[in-house]
């Protein structure tokens, strides 16, 4: 029997509830496999994990910074072909592509003893995250090897690369497909899985990275109008545990961790306050800070509103959502990083403790000052775990693909202002027609919509892995990483009349914040890099080109 490439691990059984089982089972051989509706349903669990859905890393953007990482491969200008996040990208998304066509070639063996309904639907959820792999392929790398059967061990060698462009057009009738054949929603009661707004969400993605306006206004709006999907109510709630199964989402892969699905200590104390038994060391940039427009809808260099010395006054409520609010509660303590604050409310026993979170106390304590929020609870800090289910698409993100399709089309119509405004009003707490309750977008200017939809995009996906495929599409990240992540002075340096910020950021015309003006004011922590004569596109791995030179190597690298 001739040896296939296309290998399977089987990692995920079924739920019990509304839920994956994420309890690896066995691991059986291709070869005796697909022979009843188990066993199909078996294959096609084993690919709601992370490693094949997940986001990109916020490390690659403005938003974030982690101390000890420093800068990198991205944001340091140093990728390359051996780099190992690189390779992992790939080979997970090669992983999927090859169990995807394992099972397509093989599922008819199951169907004398499956309910057609059935393996129509597990057909078309195989159909779609193959063709989201291959999204997530030729957004980064361009042009890939386009492999859609199991391939003879000698056949391997002659695979080449397949243009962009031939790769978007399959992808999009995949999902087509895909959107026809998969329901609308499934019960209360019934597994999480992938629906008919999925495959169009993902389309409308897709379209949006390749510049394709048409098809991601078209599809966003498929979604739209399917009325399945809604905006949370709170947007903070959103990104806990008890939001999880919330009407905006749209794909979310399971975490548990009881079923040994989760981030333990490590990840967990490098995101919450010192105070609180953690690092303070993966921090939100000032750079996000400063992206948060005020009350009145303004920049912070155009509103009278703004003011550095209480920088979360009179800003979007999302912000204090987002990033913890100095002089607040966080995790049983107040969270005060003023160089003079030595200490701080123990809000457990009403006493006064010396504050960790202060850098003149414990000088590891965030650099820039601030500390994620979103996302994040007392959980964490009782439990030191991190297994919030990881949310990949929500209908906020496809109301803003289609505001920002249209705007692109040059259709500024109403209902790209009230696309933006039903992601505003939410943010404030207020129905939409409540107008003068928030910042309601009322401009008909295509400019000026442009550059809302940008900054709105930013501040409500925010940690979500988006930003990064924003400055490369909009080609903004020639510039936005190439400039410094930003830091407020030593204690002993800091001058304490312009605590925490010397004055007002200047923002240009893509909202990029300049902070030279501040001279030694402020800190550099380090300085990011970008070459833009090759990093718009990834590397194709070393060792892809090692096993087969007749795949070629982007540009430059």
């Amino acid at each position: 029997m001739k040896k296939t490439l296309s290998i399977i691990c089987l990692a995920a059984g079924l739920a019990s509830c509304a839920k994956l089982d994420l309890t690896p089972p066995s691991e059986p051989s291709t070869a005796g496999f697909y022979s009843n509706q188990t066993e199909l349903e078996l294959a096609v669990n084993d690919l709601y994990r992370l490693p094949f859905w997940g986001n990109d890393n916020e490390l690659f953007t403005d938003n974030d910074w982690h101390r000890a990482q420093l800068t990198n491969a991205v944001i340091g200008g140093t990728m390359n072909a051996d780099d190992g996040s690189v390779q992992t990208y790939w080979l997970n998304s090669y992983k999927a592509i090859a169990r995807a066509n394992s099972y397509l070639s093989n599922m008819q063996r199951a169907a004398a003893t499956t309910p057609t309904t059935v393996m129509t639907r597990l057909e078309a959820e195989m159909r779609l995250i193959r063709a989201y792999q291959y999204a997530r392929l030729i957004a980064r790398f361009g042009d890939v090897p386009f492999i859609t059967k199991p391939l003879l061990l000698e056949e391997s060698g002659s695979v080449t690369r397949t243009s962009q462009a031939t790769v978007l057009d399959f992808i999009f009738t995949e999902l087509d497909w895909a959107a026809e054949n998969l329901p609308p929603s499934y019960g209360a009661g019934e597994v999480k899985r992938l629906t008919k707004g999925a495959a169009l969400a993902i389309k409308a993605r897709t379209a949006l990275y390749a510049g394709k306006w048409t098809e991601a206004k078209n599809a966003a709006e498929k979604v739209i109008q399917l009325g399945v999907y809604s905006m949370e109510s709170n947007y903070a709630q959103l990104f806990l545990r008890a939001g999880e199964s919330s009407k905006e989402i749209i794909i979310s892969i399971p975490r548990d961790e009881k079923q040994q699905v989760f981030n333990g200590a490590g990840f967990v104390q490098d995101y919450i306050c010192r105070n609180a038994g953690g690092f303070g060391a993966w921090l939100p940039t000032r750079d996000i800070v400063d992206a948060y427009e005020c009350t009145d809808g303004k920049p912070i260099d155009e509103s009278p509103l703004y003011d550095p010395l209480q920088p979360f006054r009179n800003r979007d409520p999302r912000l204090t959502m987002t990033v913890v609010e100095f002089g607040t509660p966080w995790l049983g303590y107040s969270y005060q990083p003023h160089p003079d604050s030595v200490t701080t409310r123990n809000f457990k026993t009403g006493g006064m403790v010396a504050n960790f979170d202060n850098r003149a106390v414990r000088p590891f304590a965030s650099y820039t000052g601030f500390l994620w929020k979103k996302g994040i609870d007392q959980s964490w800090a009782d439990r030191l775990v991190e297994d919030n289910d990881a949310i990949i698409i929500r209908f906020a993100e496809v109301l803003l693909t289609y505001a920002e399709a249209k705007i692109a089309l040059n259709e500024g119509d109403a209902s790209v202002r009230d696309a933006l405004n039903r992601v505003r009003a939410r943010a404030y707490g207020v129905a939409v027609s409540a107008t003068t309750d928030y910042p309601a977008v009322t401009t008909t200017d295509i400019a000026e919509l442009k550059k809302i939809v940008r900054r709105e995009r930013r501040v409500e996906l925010v940690k979500e892995g988006l930003r990064y495929m924003d400055l490369i599409r909009w080609k903004l990240a020639e510039k936005v990483l190439a400039r410094p992540v930003i830091g407020l002075p030593d204690p002993a340096n800091q001058n304490r009349a312009k605590w925490p910020f010397p004055g007002v950021t200047p923002l240009d015309d893509d909202g990029i914040a300049d902070y030279t003006v501040f001279g030694a004011d402020v800190k550099i922590l380090v300085e990011r890099k970008f070459d833009k004569s090759k990093q718009y596109l990834w590397p194709v791995p070393a060792v892809e080109r090692r096993v087969n030179p007749n795949i070629s190597q982007n540009d430059n690298y």
